[in-house]
């Protein structure tokens, strides 16, 4: 169950599953990111007022992401977020992705998300409330 695990920071858990794994038995460098875009989007759906859902869409910038482990089946993860610098345009969200059983690091990523009219797909700025509301959770 995601959770608000203290003011700053947002995490769910995820077991790693046979459909996680590359040709080597390790989780796939894909899977890394699709689970640092889920987070981002629990985020988002835990945090942000029903009619911002609504009127504000996502689409990812770039993404960066350091490998310094391997997950395998069956590891218990925890993949942790937050937001980091919010500009004019762009949300930057850190992510990491922890094995439980040791707390072991396997992958750190940084994310900028721009926020979207869903309608045009054009870019719009946020309300300053909604923005105070990510630089302080």
């Amino acid at each position: 169950m995601p959770q608000l695990s203290s003011p700053a920071r947002f995490e769910i858990r995820v077991q790693v599953d046979a459909a996680h794994l590359d040709e080597q038995g390790h989780v796939n460098n894909v899977v890394y990111l699709r689970w640092a875009q889920d987070v981002a989007t629990a985020h988002w759906k835990v945090l942000a007022p029903v009619e911002d859902q609504a009127s504000v869409g996502w689409v990812v910038l770039r993404h960066e992401i350091d490998y310094h482990a391997a997950g395998l089946l069956a590891d218990e993860l925890i993949v942790r977020t937050w937001v980091g610098t919010i500009e004019r345009l762009s949300f930057e969200r850190h992510t990491e992705i922890i094995r439980e059983a040791d707390r072991k690091l396997l992958a750190r990523a940084r994310t900028l998300w721009c926020p979207i009219n869903p309608e045009t797909g054009r870019p719009k700025r946020v309300r300053p409330e909604l923005r105070e509301l990510f630089a302080s959770s």
